[in-house]
Parts: C-alpha cells; structure tokens; sequence
C-alpha cells in the first residue's frame, strides 16, 4: 500500500472512531497554593470571611484562658465563620459542618482545611450563643451603612418555630396528678417487693451480698416521678404567681377609686384580710389543661399557622424595614399569640438605633389592643394595626368619607383609620415587607427548629438566624467589608 492510500486509512479511521474528553481520574494535579482560588472571587464564603474579620469578637477570644495549658483550641473567628455560614445556607447542624469541612469546597475553604468535629463545634455554640447573639447589632451597624435602613415604614411579625423537644413528651396537669398517684403506688410496691427480696435473700445468703442495688425497673420509675413533680410544681408556682400579679393588679385599680380622705383600709369587692393568696387555695391551682414539657419545659404547646396542628414552638418576632427587608429588632416568646410584643419590638428598635424610632408601624390583627395603639400614637409612630380579619366571601367595607365622628373608641378609630385609601394603601404593603422574611428563613434555608434548649439559649440562636439573615441583604447588594 503506497504512502497515499495509508493516510486516507487513518483520515477514515480517525472520522469513525469516538472521541471524548481527557479523563484521568488518577492524574495528580498541582492545585492552587491559595485555597480561596478554589471558588469565585464574589462567592459568599469570600464575603463571610471579610466581614467576620470587621467584627469585634473580644467578648468570646477573652473566655479562653491559656494559662492551664492542654491543647490548644481552635481559633474563635474560625468557629463563628463555620457558624455564620453554616447558618447562611440552611446548615446549622454541628455533624453536617463537620462533614462539609472535609466534603464540600466551601466549608473547607473557610476552615482552612481545618476540621474541628461535631462535639468541639456544638460545644462552641452552646459556650458562646449570648455573644454570638449580640453580634445581631454589630451587623445591623454594617446595614445601616450600607444604606439598607431607612426607619420610614416597618412592619411587625410572627412565627412559629419548633422548639427542640416532641409534643409527646409533654403532660397536662391533671394527668401529672393522676400519673403521680400511680407511680407513687408503684414504687411503694416496688420497695415493699424489694425489701422482702433483699430480706429473703440475707436470710439464704447473709448480709452484705448484693442486696443494696435498686431493681431497675425500680430506678425508671423513681426518676419519672421526680420529673413530674418538678413539672408539676412548677406549674403551681405558675399558678400563683399569677394569681398574685391579678391580685396586685384588682388592688391597684381599686385604689385608683376609692377616696383618699376615707379612713377605711378594706378594698371593695374584697373581705378584710385576704391581702395574699393562700397556699393551696383555687386561685393557685394551675388549670389542669396546662402542660408541661420534659425535654424543653420553656417551650409551649402553639397552633402552627401554616399547618393548623398543634406543635412544641416558641413564638419568634420580627420589626423588618420596609427599604430592604432587613431584620431591625426581635423577640422570642413564650406567649402564642402576638397582642404584648409590639411595645418590645418597638423598644428593641429604639436600643438598637440609638433612641430612634420608624415613622409608621404595620401588623396585623394579632397585634391589635388599644393598649398597643396607645402606646404608637404616645412614641409619636403613625400605627396601622388591623382590628380584625375579613372572611374570605366578606365584602369590604368602603372607604369612610367626612369627619371622624365623636365619642370613637380606640379600636373604632383604628378600624376607620385602616378603610381610609391612605390606611389601605400602607397596610397593604405590610405582607410584602414582612412575610418574606420567614419565607427566606424557613422555606429557601430550611431553619424550622431550633437545635438549643431553654429560652435563655433560644433567644440568642434566633438573633443568630436573623443576623444572617441580614448579612445575605448585605451579600446580594455587592456590599465590601472593605468600605468600612
């Protein structure tokens, strides 16, 4: 075959025969000496681990004490930046970061190819969440010069979130009653039946041979009893204390009306000497519906919104600016709806911005008391709090036209205030400025339990998550640390 035919061979050859990419799985490569090479220069670990750095993170490096040696610890601004981003993109579990320190780019960007495990990094949040959850204002400091707040128009908000305990594990008060009965009784058995075990025993075997450990049927038993009277009294404790704030409260108000020049001490409506509540009494007995929870007793049983099933929850709140959607105060209660915290929300604002306060205020109808209105018109805020909710076949109500006619009560103000095109207007972009919000938190990231326990933890956590809830509005407005 001459030269010519075995070109036109290999041409065809070359035509039919498949062609792919290089693959070479086991190829060594030489990778970049800078790990943050490995992502985009605008990607959101590269903002995270600026803007940490502009934060003041004293108040948790001065917990630590190297003075007692051992080994050492890993760096604090390392931890708060697996957190922050951890919290950032819907994961806050201390497996899954520990996990994604070795899995996933990022994360193993941020930790500088560090890998602290699940134990160190869920210790390091339980140890710091009060300072991680003051970091909150630091970064609404940053918003503020971002330009992201505006303080014109902000509306109030709640949600629920599922505290970190089951349902089931919760007792009603009367049943607490009637389980302590019962397992009084059995343990009364139960020691009955041991102790003639044991003396049996001594008799066939002598003294001393292993007579002193409790069955452990015996021990289960003892250690639930003990956690129903815990709940059990604390409920009662409940109880009184709020028979005692009524009381005060019934006092007060019948001073206000008795007349100073009277020379009669007793209160009316109330015999001479019951100044207090006695021990024992109806007034300090819990209502027996009233439920306790073993694993969380903080958290209250509260009907989801969104799924209308009664779960173990805490009740978040939000005040969110109007300009951004950025998170400006919050609040954790244990109260399942929301008519006392819009005098928190409004204060937290007030704290967190220097005594300054928003121009105009919007919530809905769970908010609404003439109290809470009161207080609004008294902080000089122009308040749209809607007295109540429309049925979904319900016309409604035309505008009011004139004078506002004498004699109004508060709530007949405010509901005349709301038909007006002006109060429809604003109220209207009241689910557009605060809804959102728990839709990017609880939908887009996923965040619908809290991993603490107690309210004293669950507060922080929750600033926490709104933080970096915050810090996304910084991240997707281009915002620099560097312009700071």
């Amino acid at each position: 075959m001459d030269r010519r035919a075995a070109h036109d061979n290999r041409q065809n050859y070359m035509r039919t025969e498949p062609r792919f990419r290089e693959y070479s799985p086991r190829q060594l490569l030489l990778l970049p000496p800078d790990l943050r090479q490995w992502l985009p220069e605008d990607h959101l670990v590269n903002f995270i681990d600026e803007v940490v750095d502009q934060l003041d993170l004293s108040e948790i490096i001065n917990d630590y004490d190297s003075s007692r040696g051992g080994q050492p610890a890993f760096h604090p601004v390392l931890m708060v930046k697996l957190l922050i981003y951890g919290y950032c993109t819907g994961v806050p579990s201390s497996r899954k970061i520990e996990k994604n320190t070795y899995e996933t780019v990022p994360f193993r960007v941020l930790s500088t190819d560090q890998h602290p495990d699940h134990d160190t990094i869920a210790e390091f949040r339980n140890r710091h969440i009060k300072a991680l959850g003051r970091l909150f204002v630091q970064v609404l400091r940053l918003c503020e010069q971002a330009g992201l707040i505006m303080l014109g128009t902000v509306a109030l908000d709640g949600t629920k979130v599922k505290a970190n305990a089951s349902k089931h594990k919760a007792m009603s008060y009367d049943h607490m009653e009637q389980r302590a009965q019962e397992l009084q009784d059995e343990v009364a058995r139960l020691l009955a039946l041991a102790q003639a075990t044991d003396a049996a025993e001594d008799e066939r075997y002598g003294k001393g041979k292993r007579g002193d450990e409790l069955p452990r049927e015996l021990r289960f038993r003892k250690q639930r009893l003990q956690k129903i009277l815990a709940a059990k009294q604390a409920l009662e404790a409940e109880a009184a204390e709020s028979a005692q704030a009524q009381i005060g409260n019934q006092v007060s108000g019948a001073k206000d009306q008795v007349n100073p020049a009277s020379t009669d001490k007793t209160m009316p409506g109330r015999p001479e000497g019951t100044d207090s509540v006695p021990n024992g009494s109806a007034a300090n007995r819990p209502n027996p519906k009233a439920q306790r929870n073993f694993t969380d007793p903080d958290s209250r049983i509260m009907p989801d919104g969104a799924t209308k099933a009664f779960e173990q929850c805490y009740n978040g709140e939000v005040a969110v600016d109007r300009e951004s959607q950025v998170i400006l105060a919050t609040n954790i209660t244990q109260q399942t709806n929301d008519k006392l915290q819009v005098q928190p929300l409004i204060e937290g604002i007030k704290r967190n911005f220097g005594d300054r306060r928003p121009k105009r205020v919007l919530a809905d109808n769970g908010f609404f008391s003439e109290d809470n209105a009161d207080y609004l018109a008294g902080e000089g805020i122009d308040g749209y709090l809607a007295t109540g909710r429309l049925k979904h076949d319900e016309p409604v109500p035309a505008a009011p036209r004139g004078r506002i006619p004498r004699g109004l009560s508060t709530k007949e103000r405010m509901a005349r205030k709301l038909r007006t095109v002006r109060g429809q207007m604003w109220y209207r972009l009241r689910k557009e400025i605060a809804e959102p919000v728990f839709g990017q938190i609880k939908e887009v990231r996923g965040f619908r339990r809290f991993l603490l326990r107690g309210l004293c933890k669950v507060t922080p956590e929750f600033d926490l998550i709104c933080l970096t809830h915050n810090l996304l509005k910084l991240y997707r407005i281009g915002w620099a640390a560097d312009r700071v």
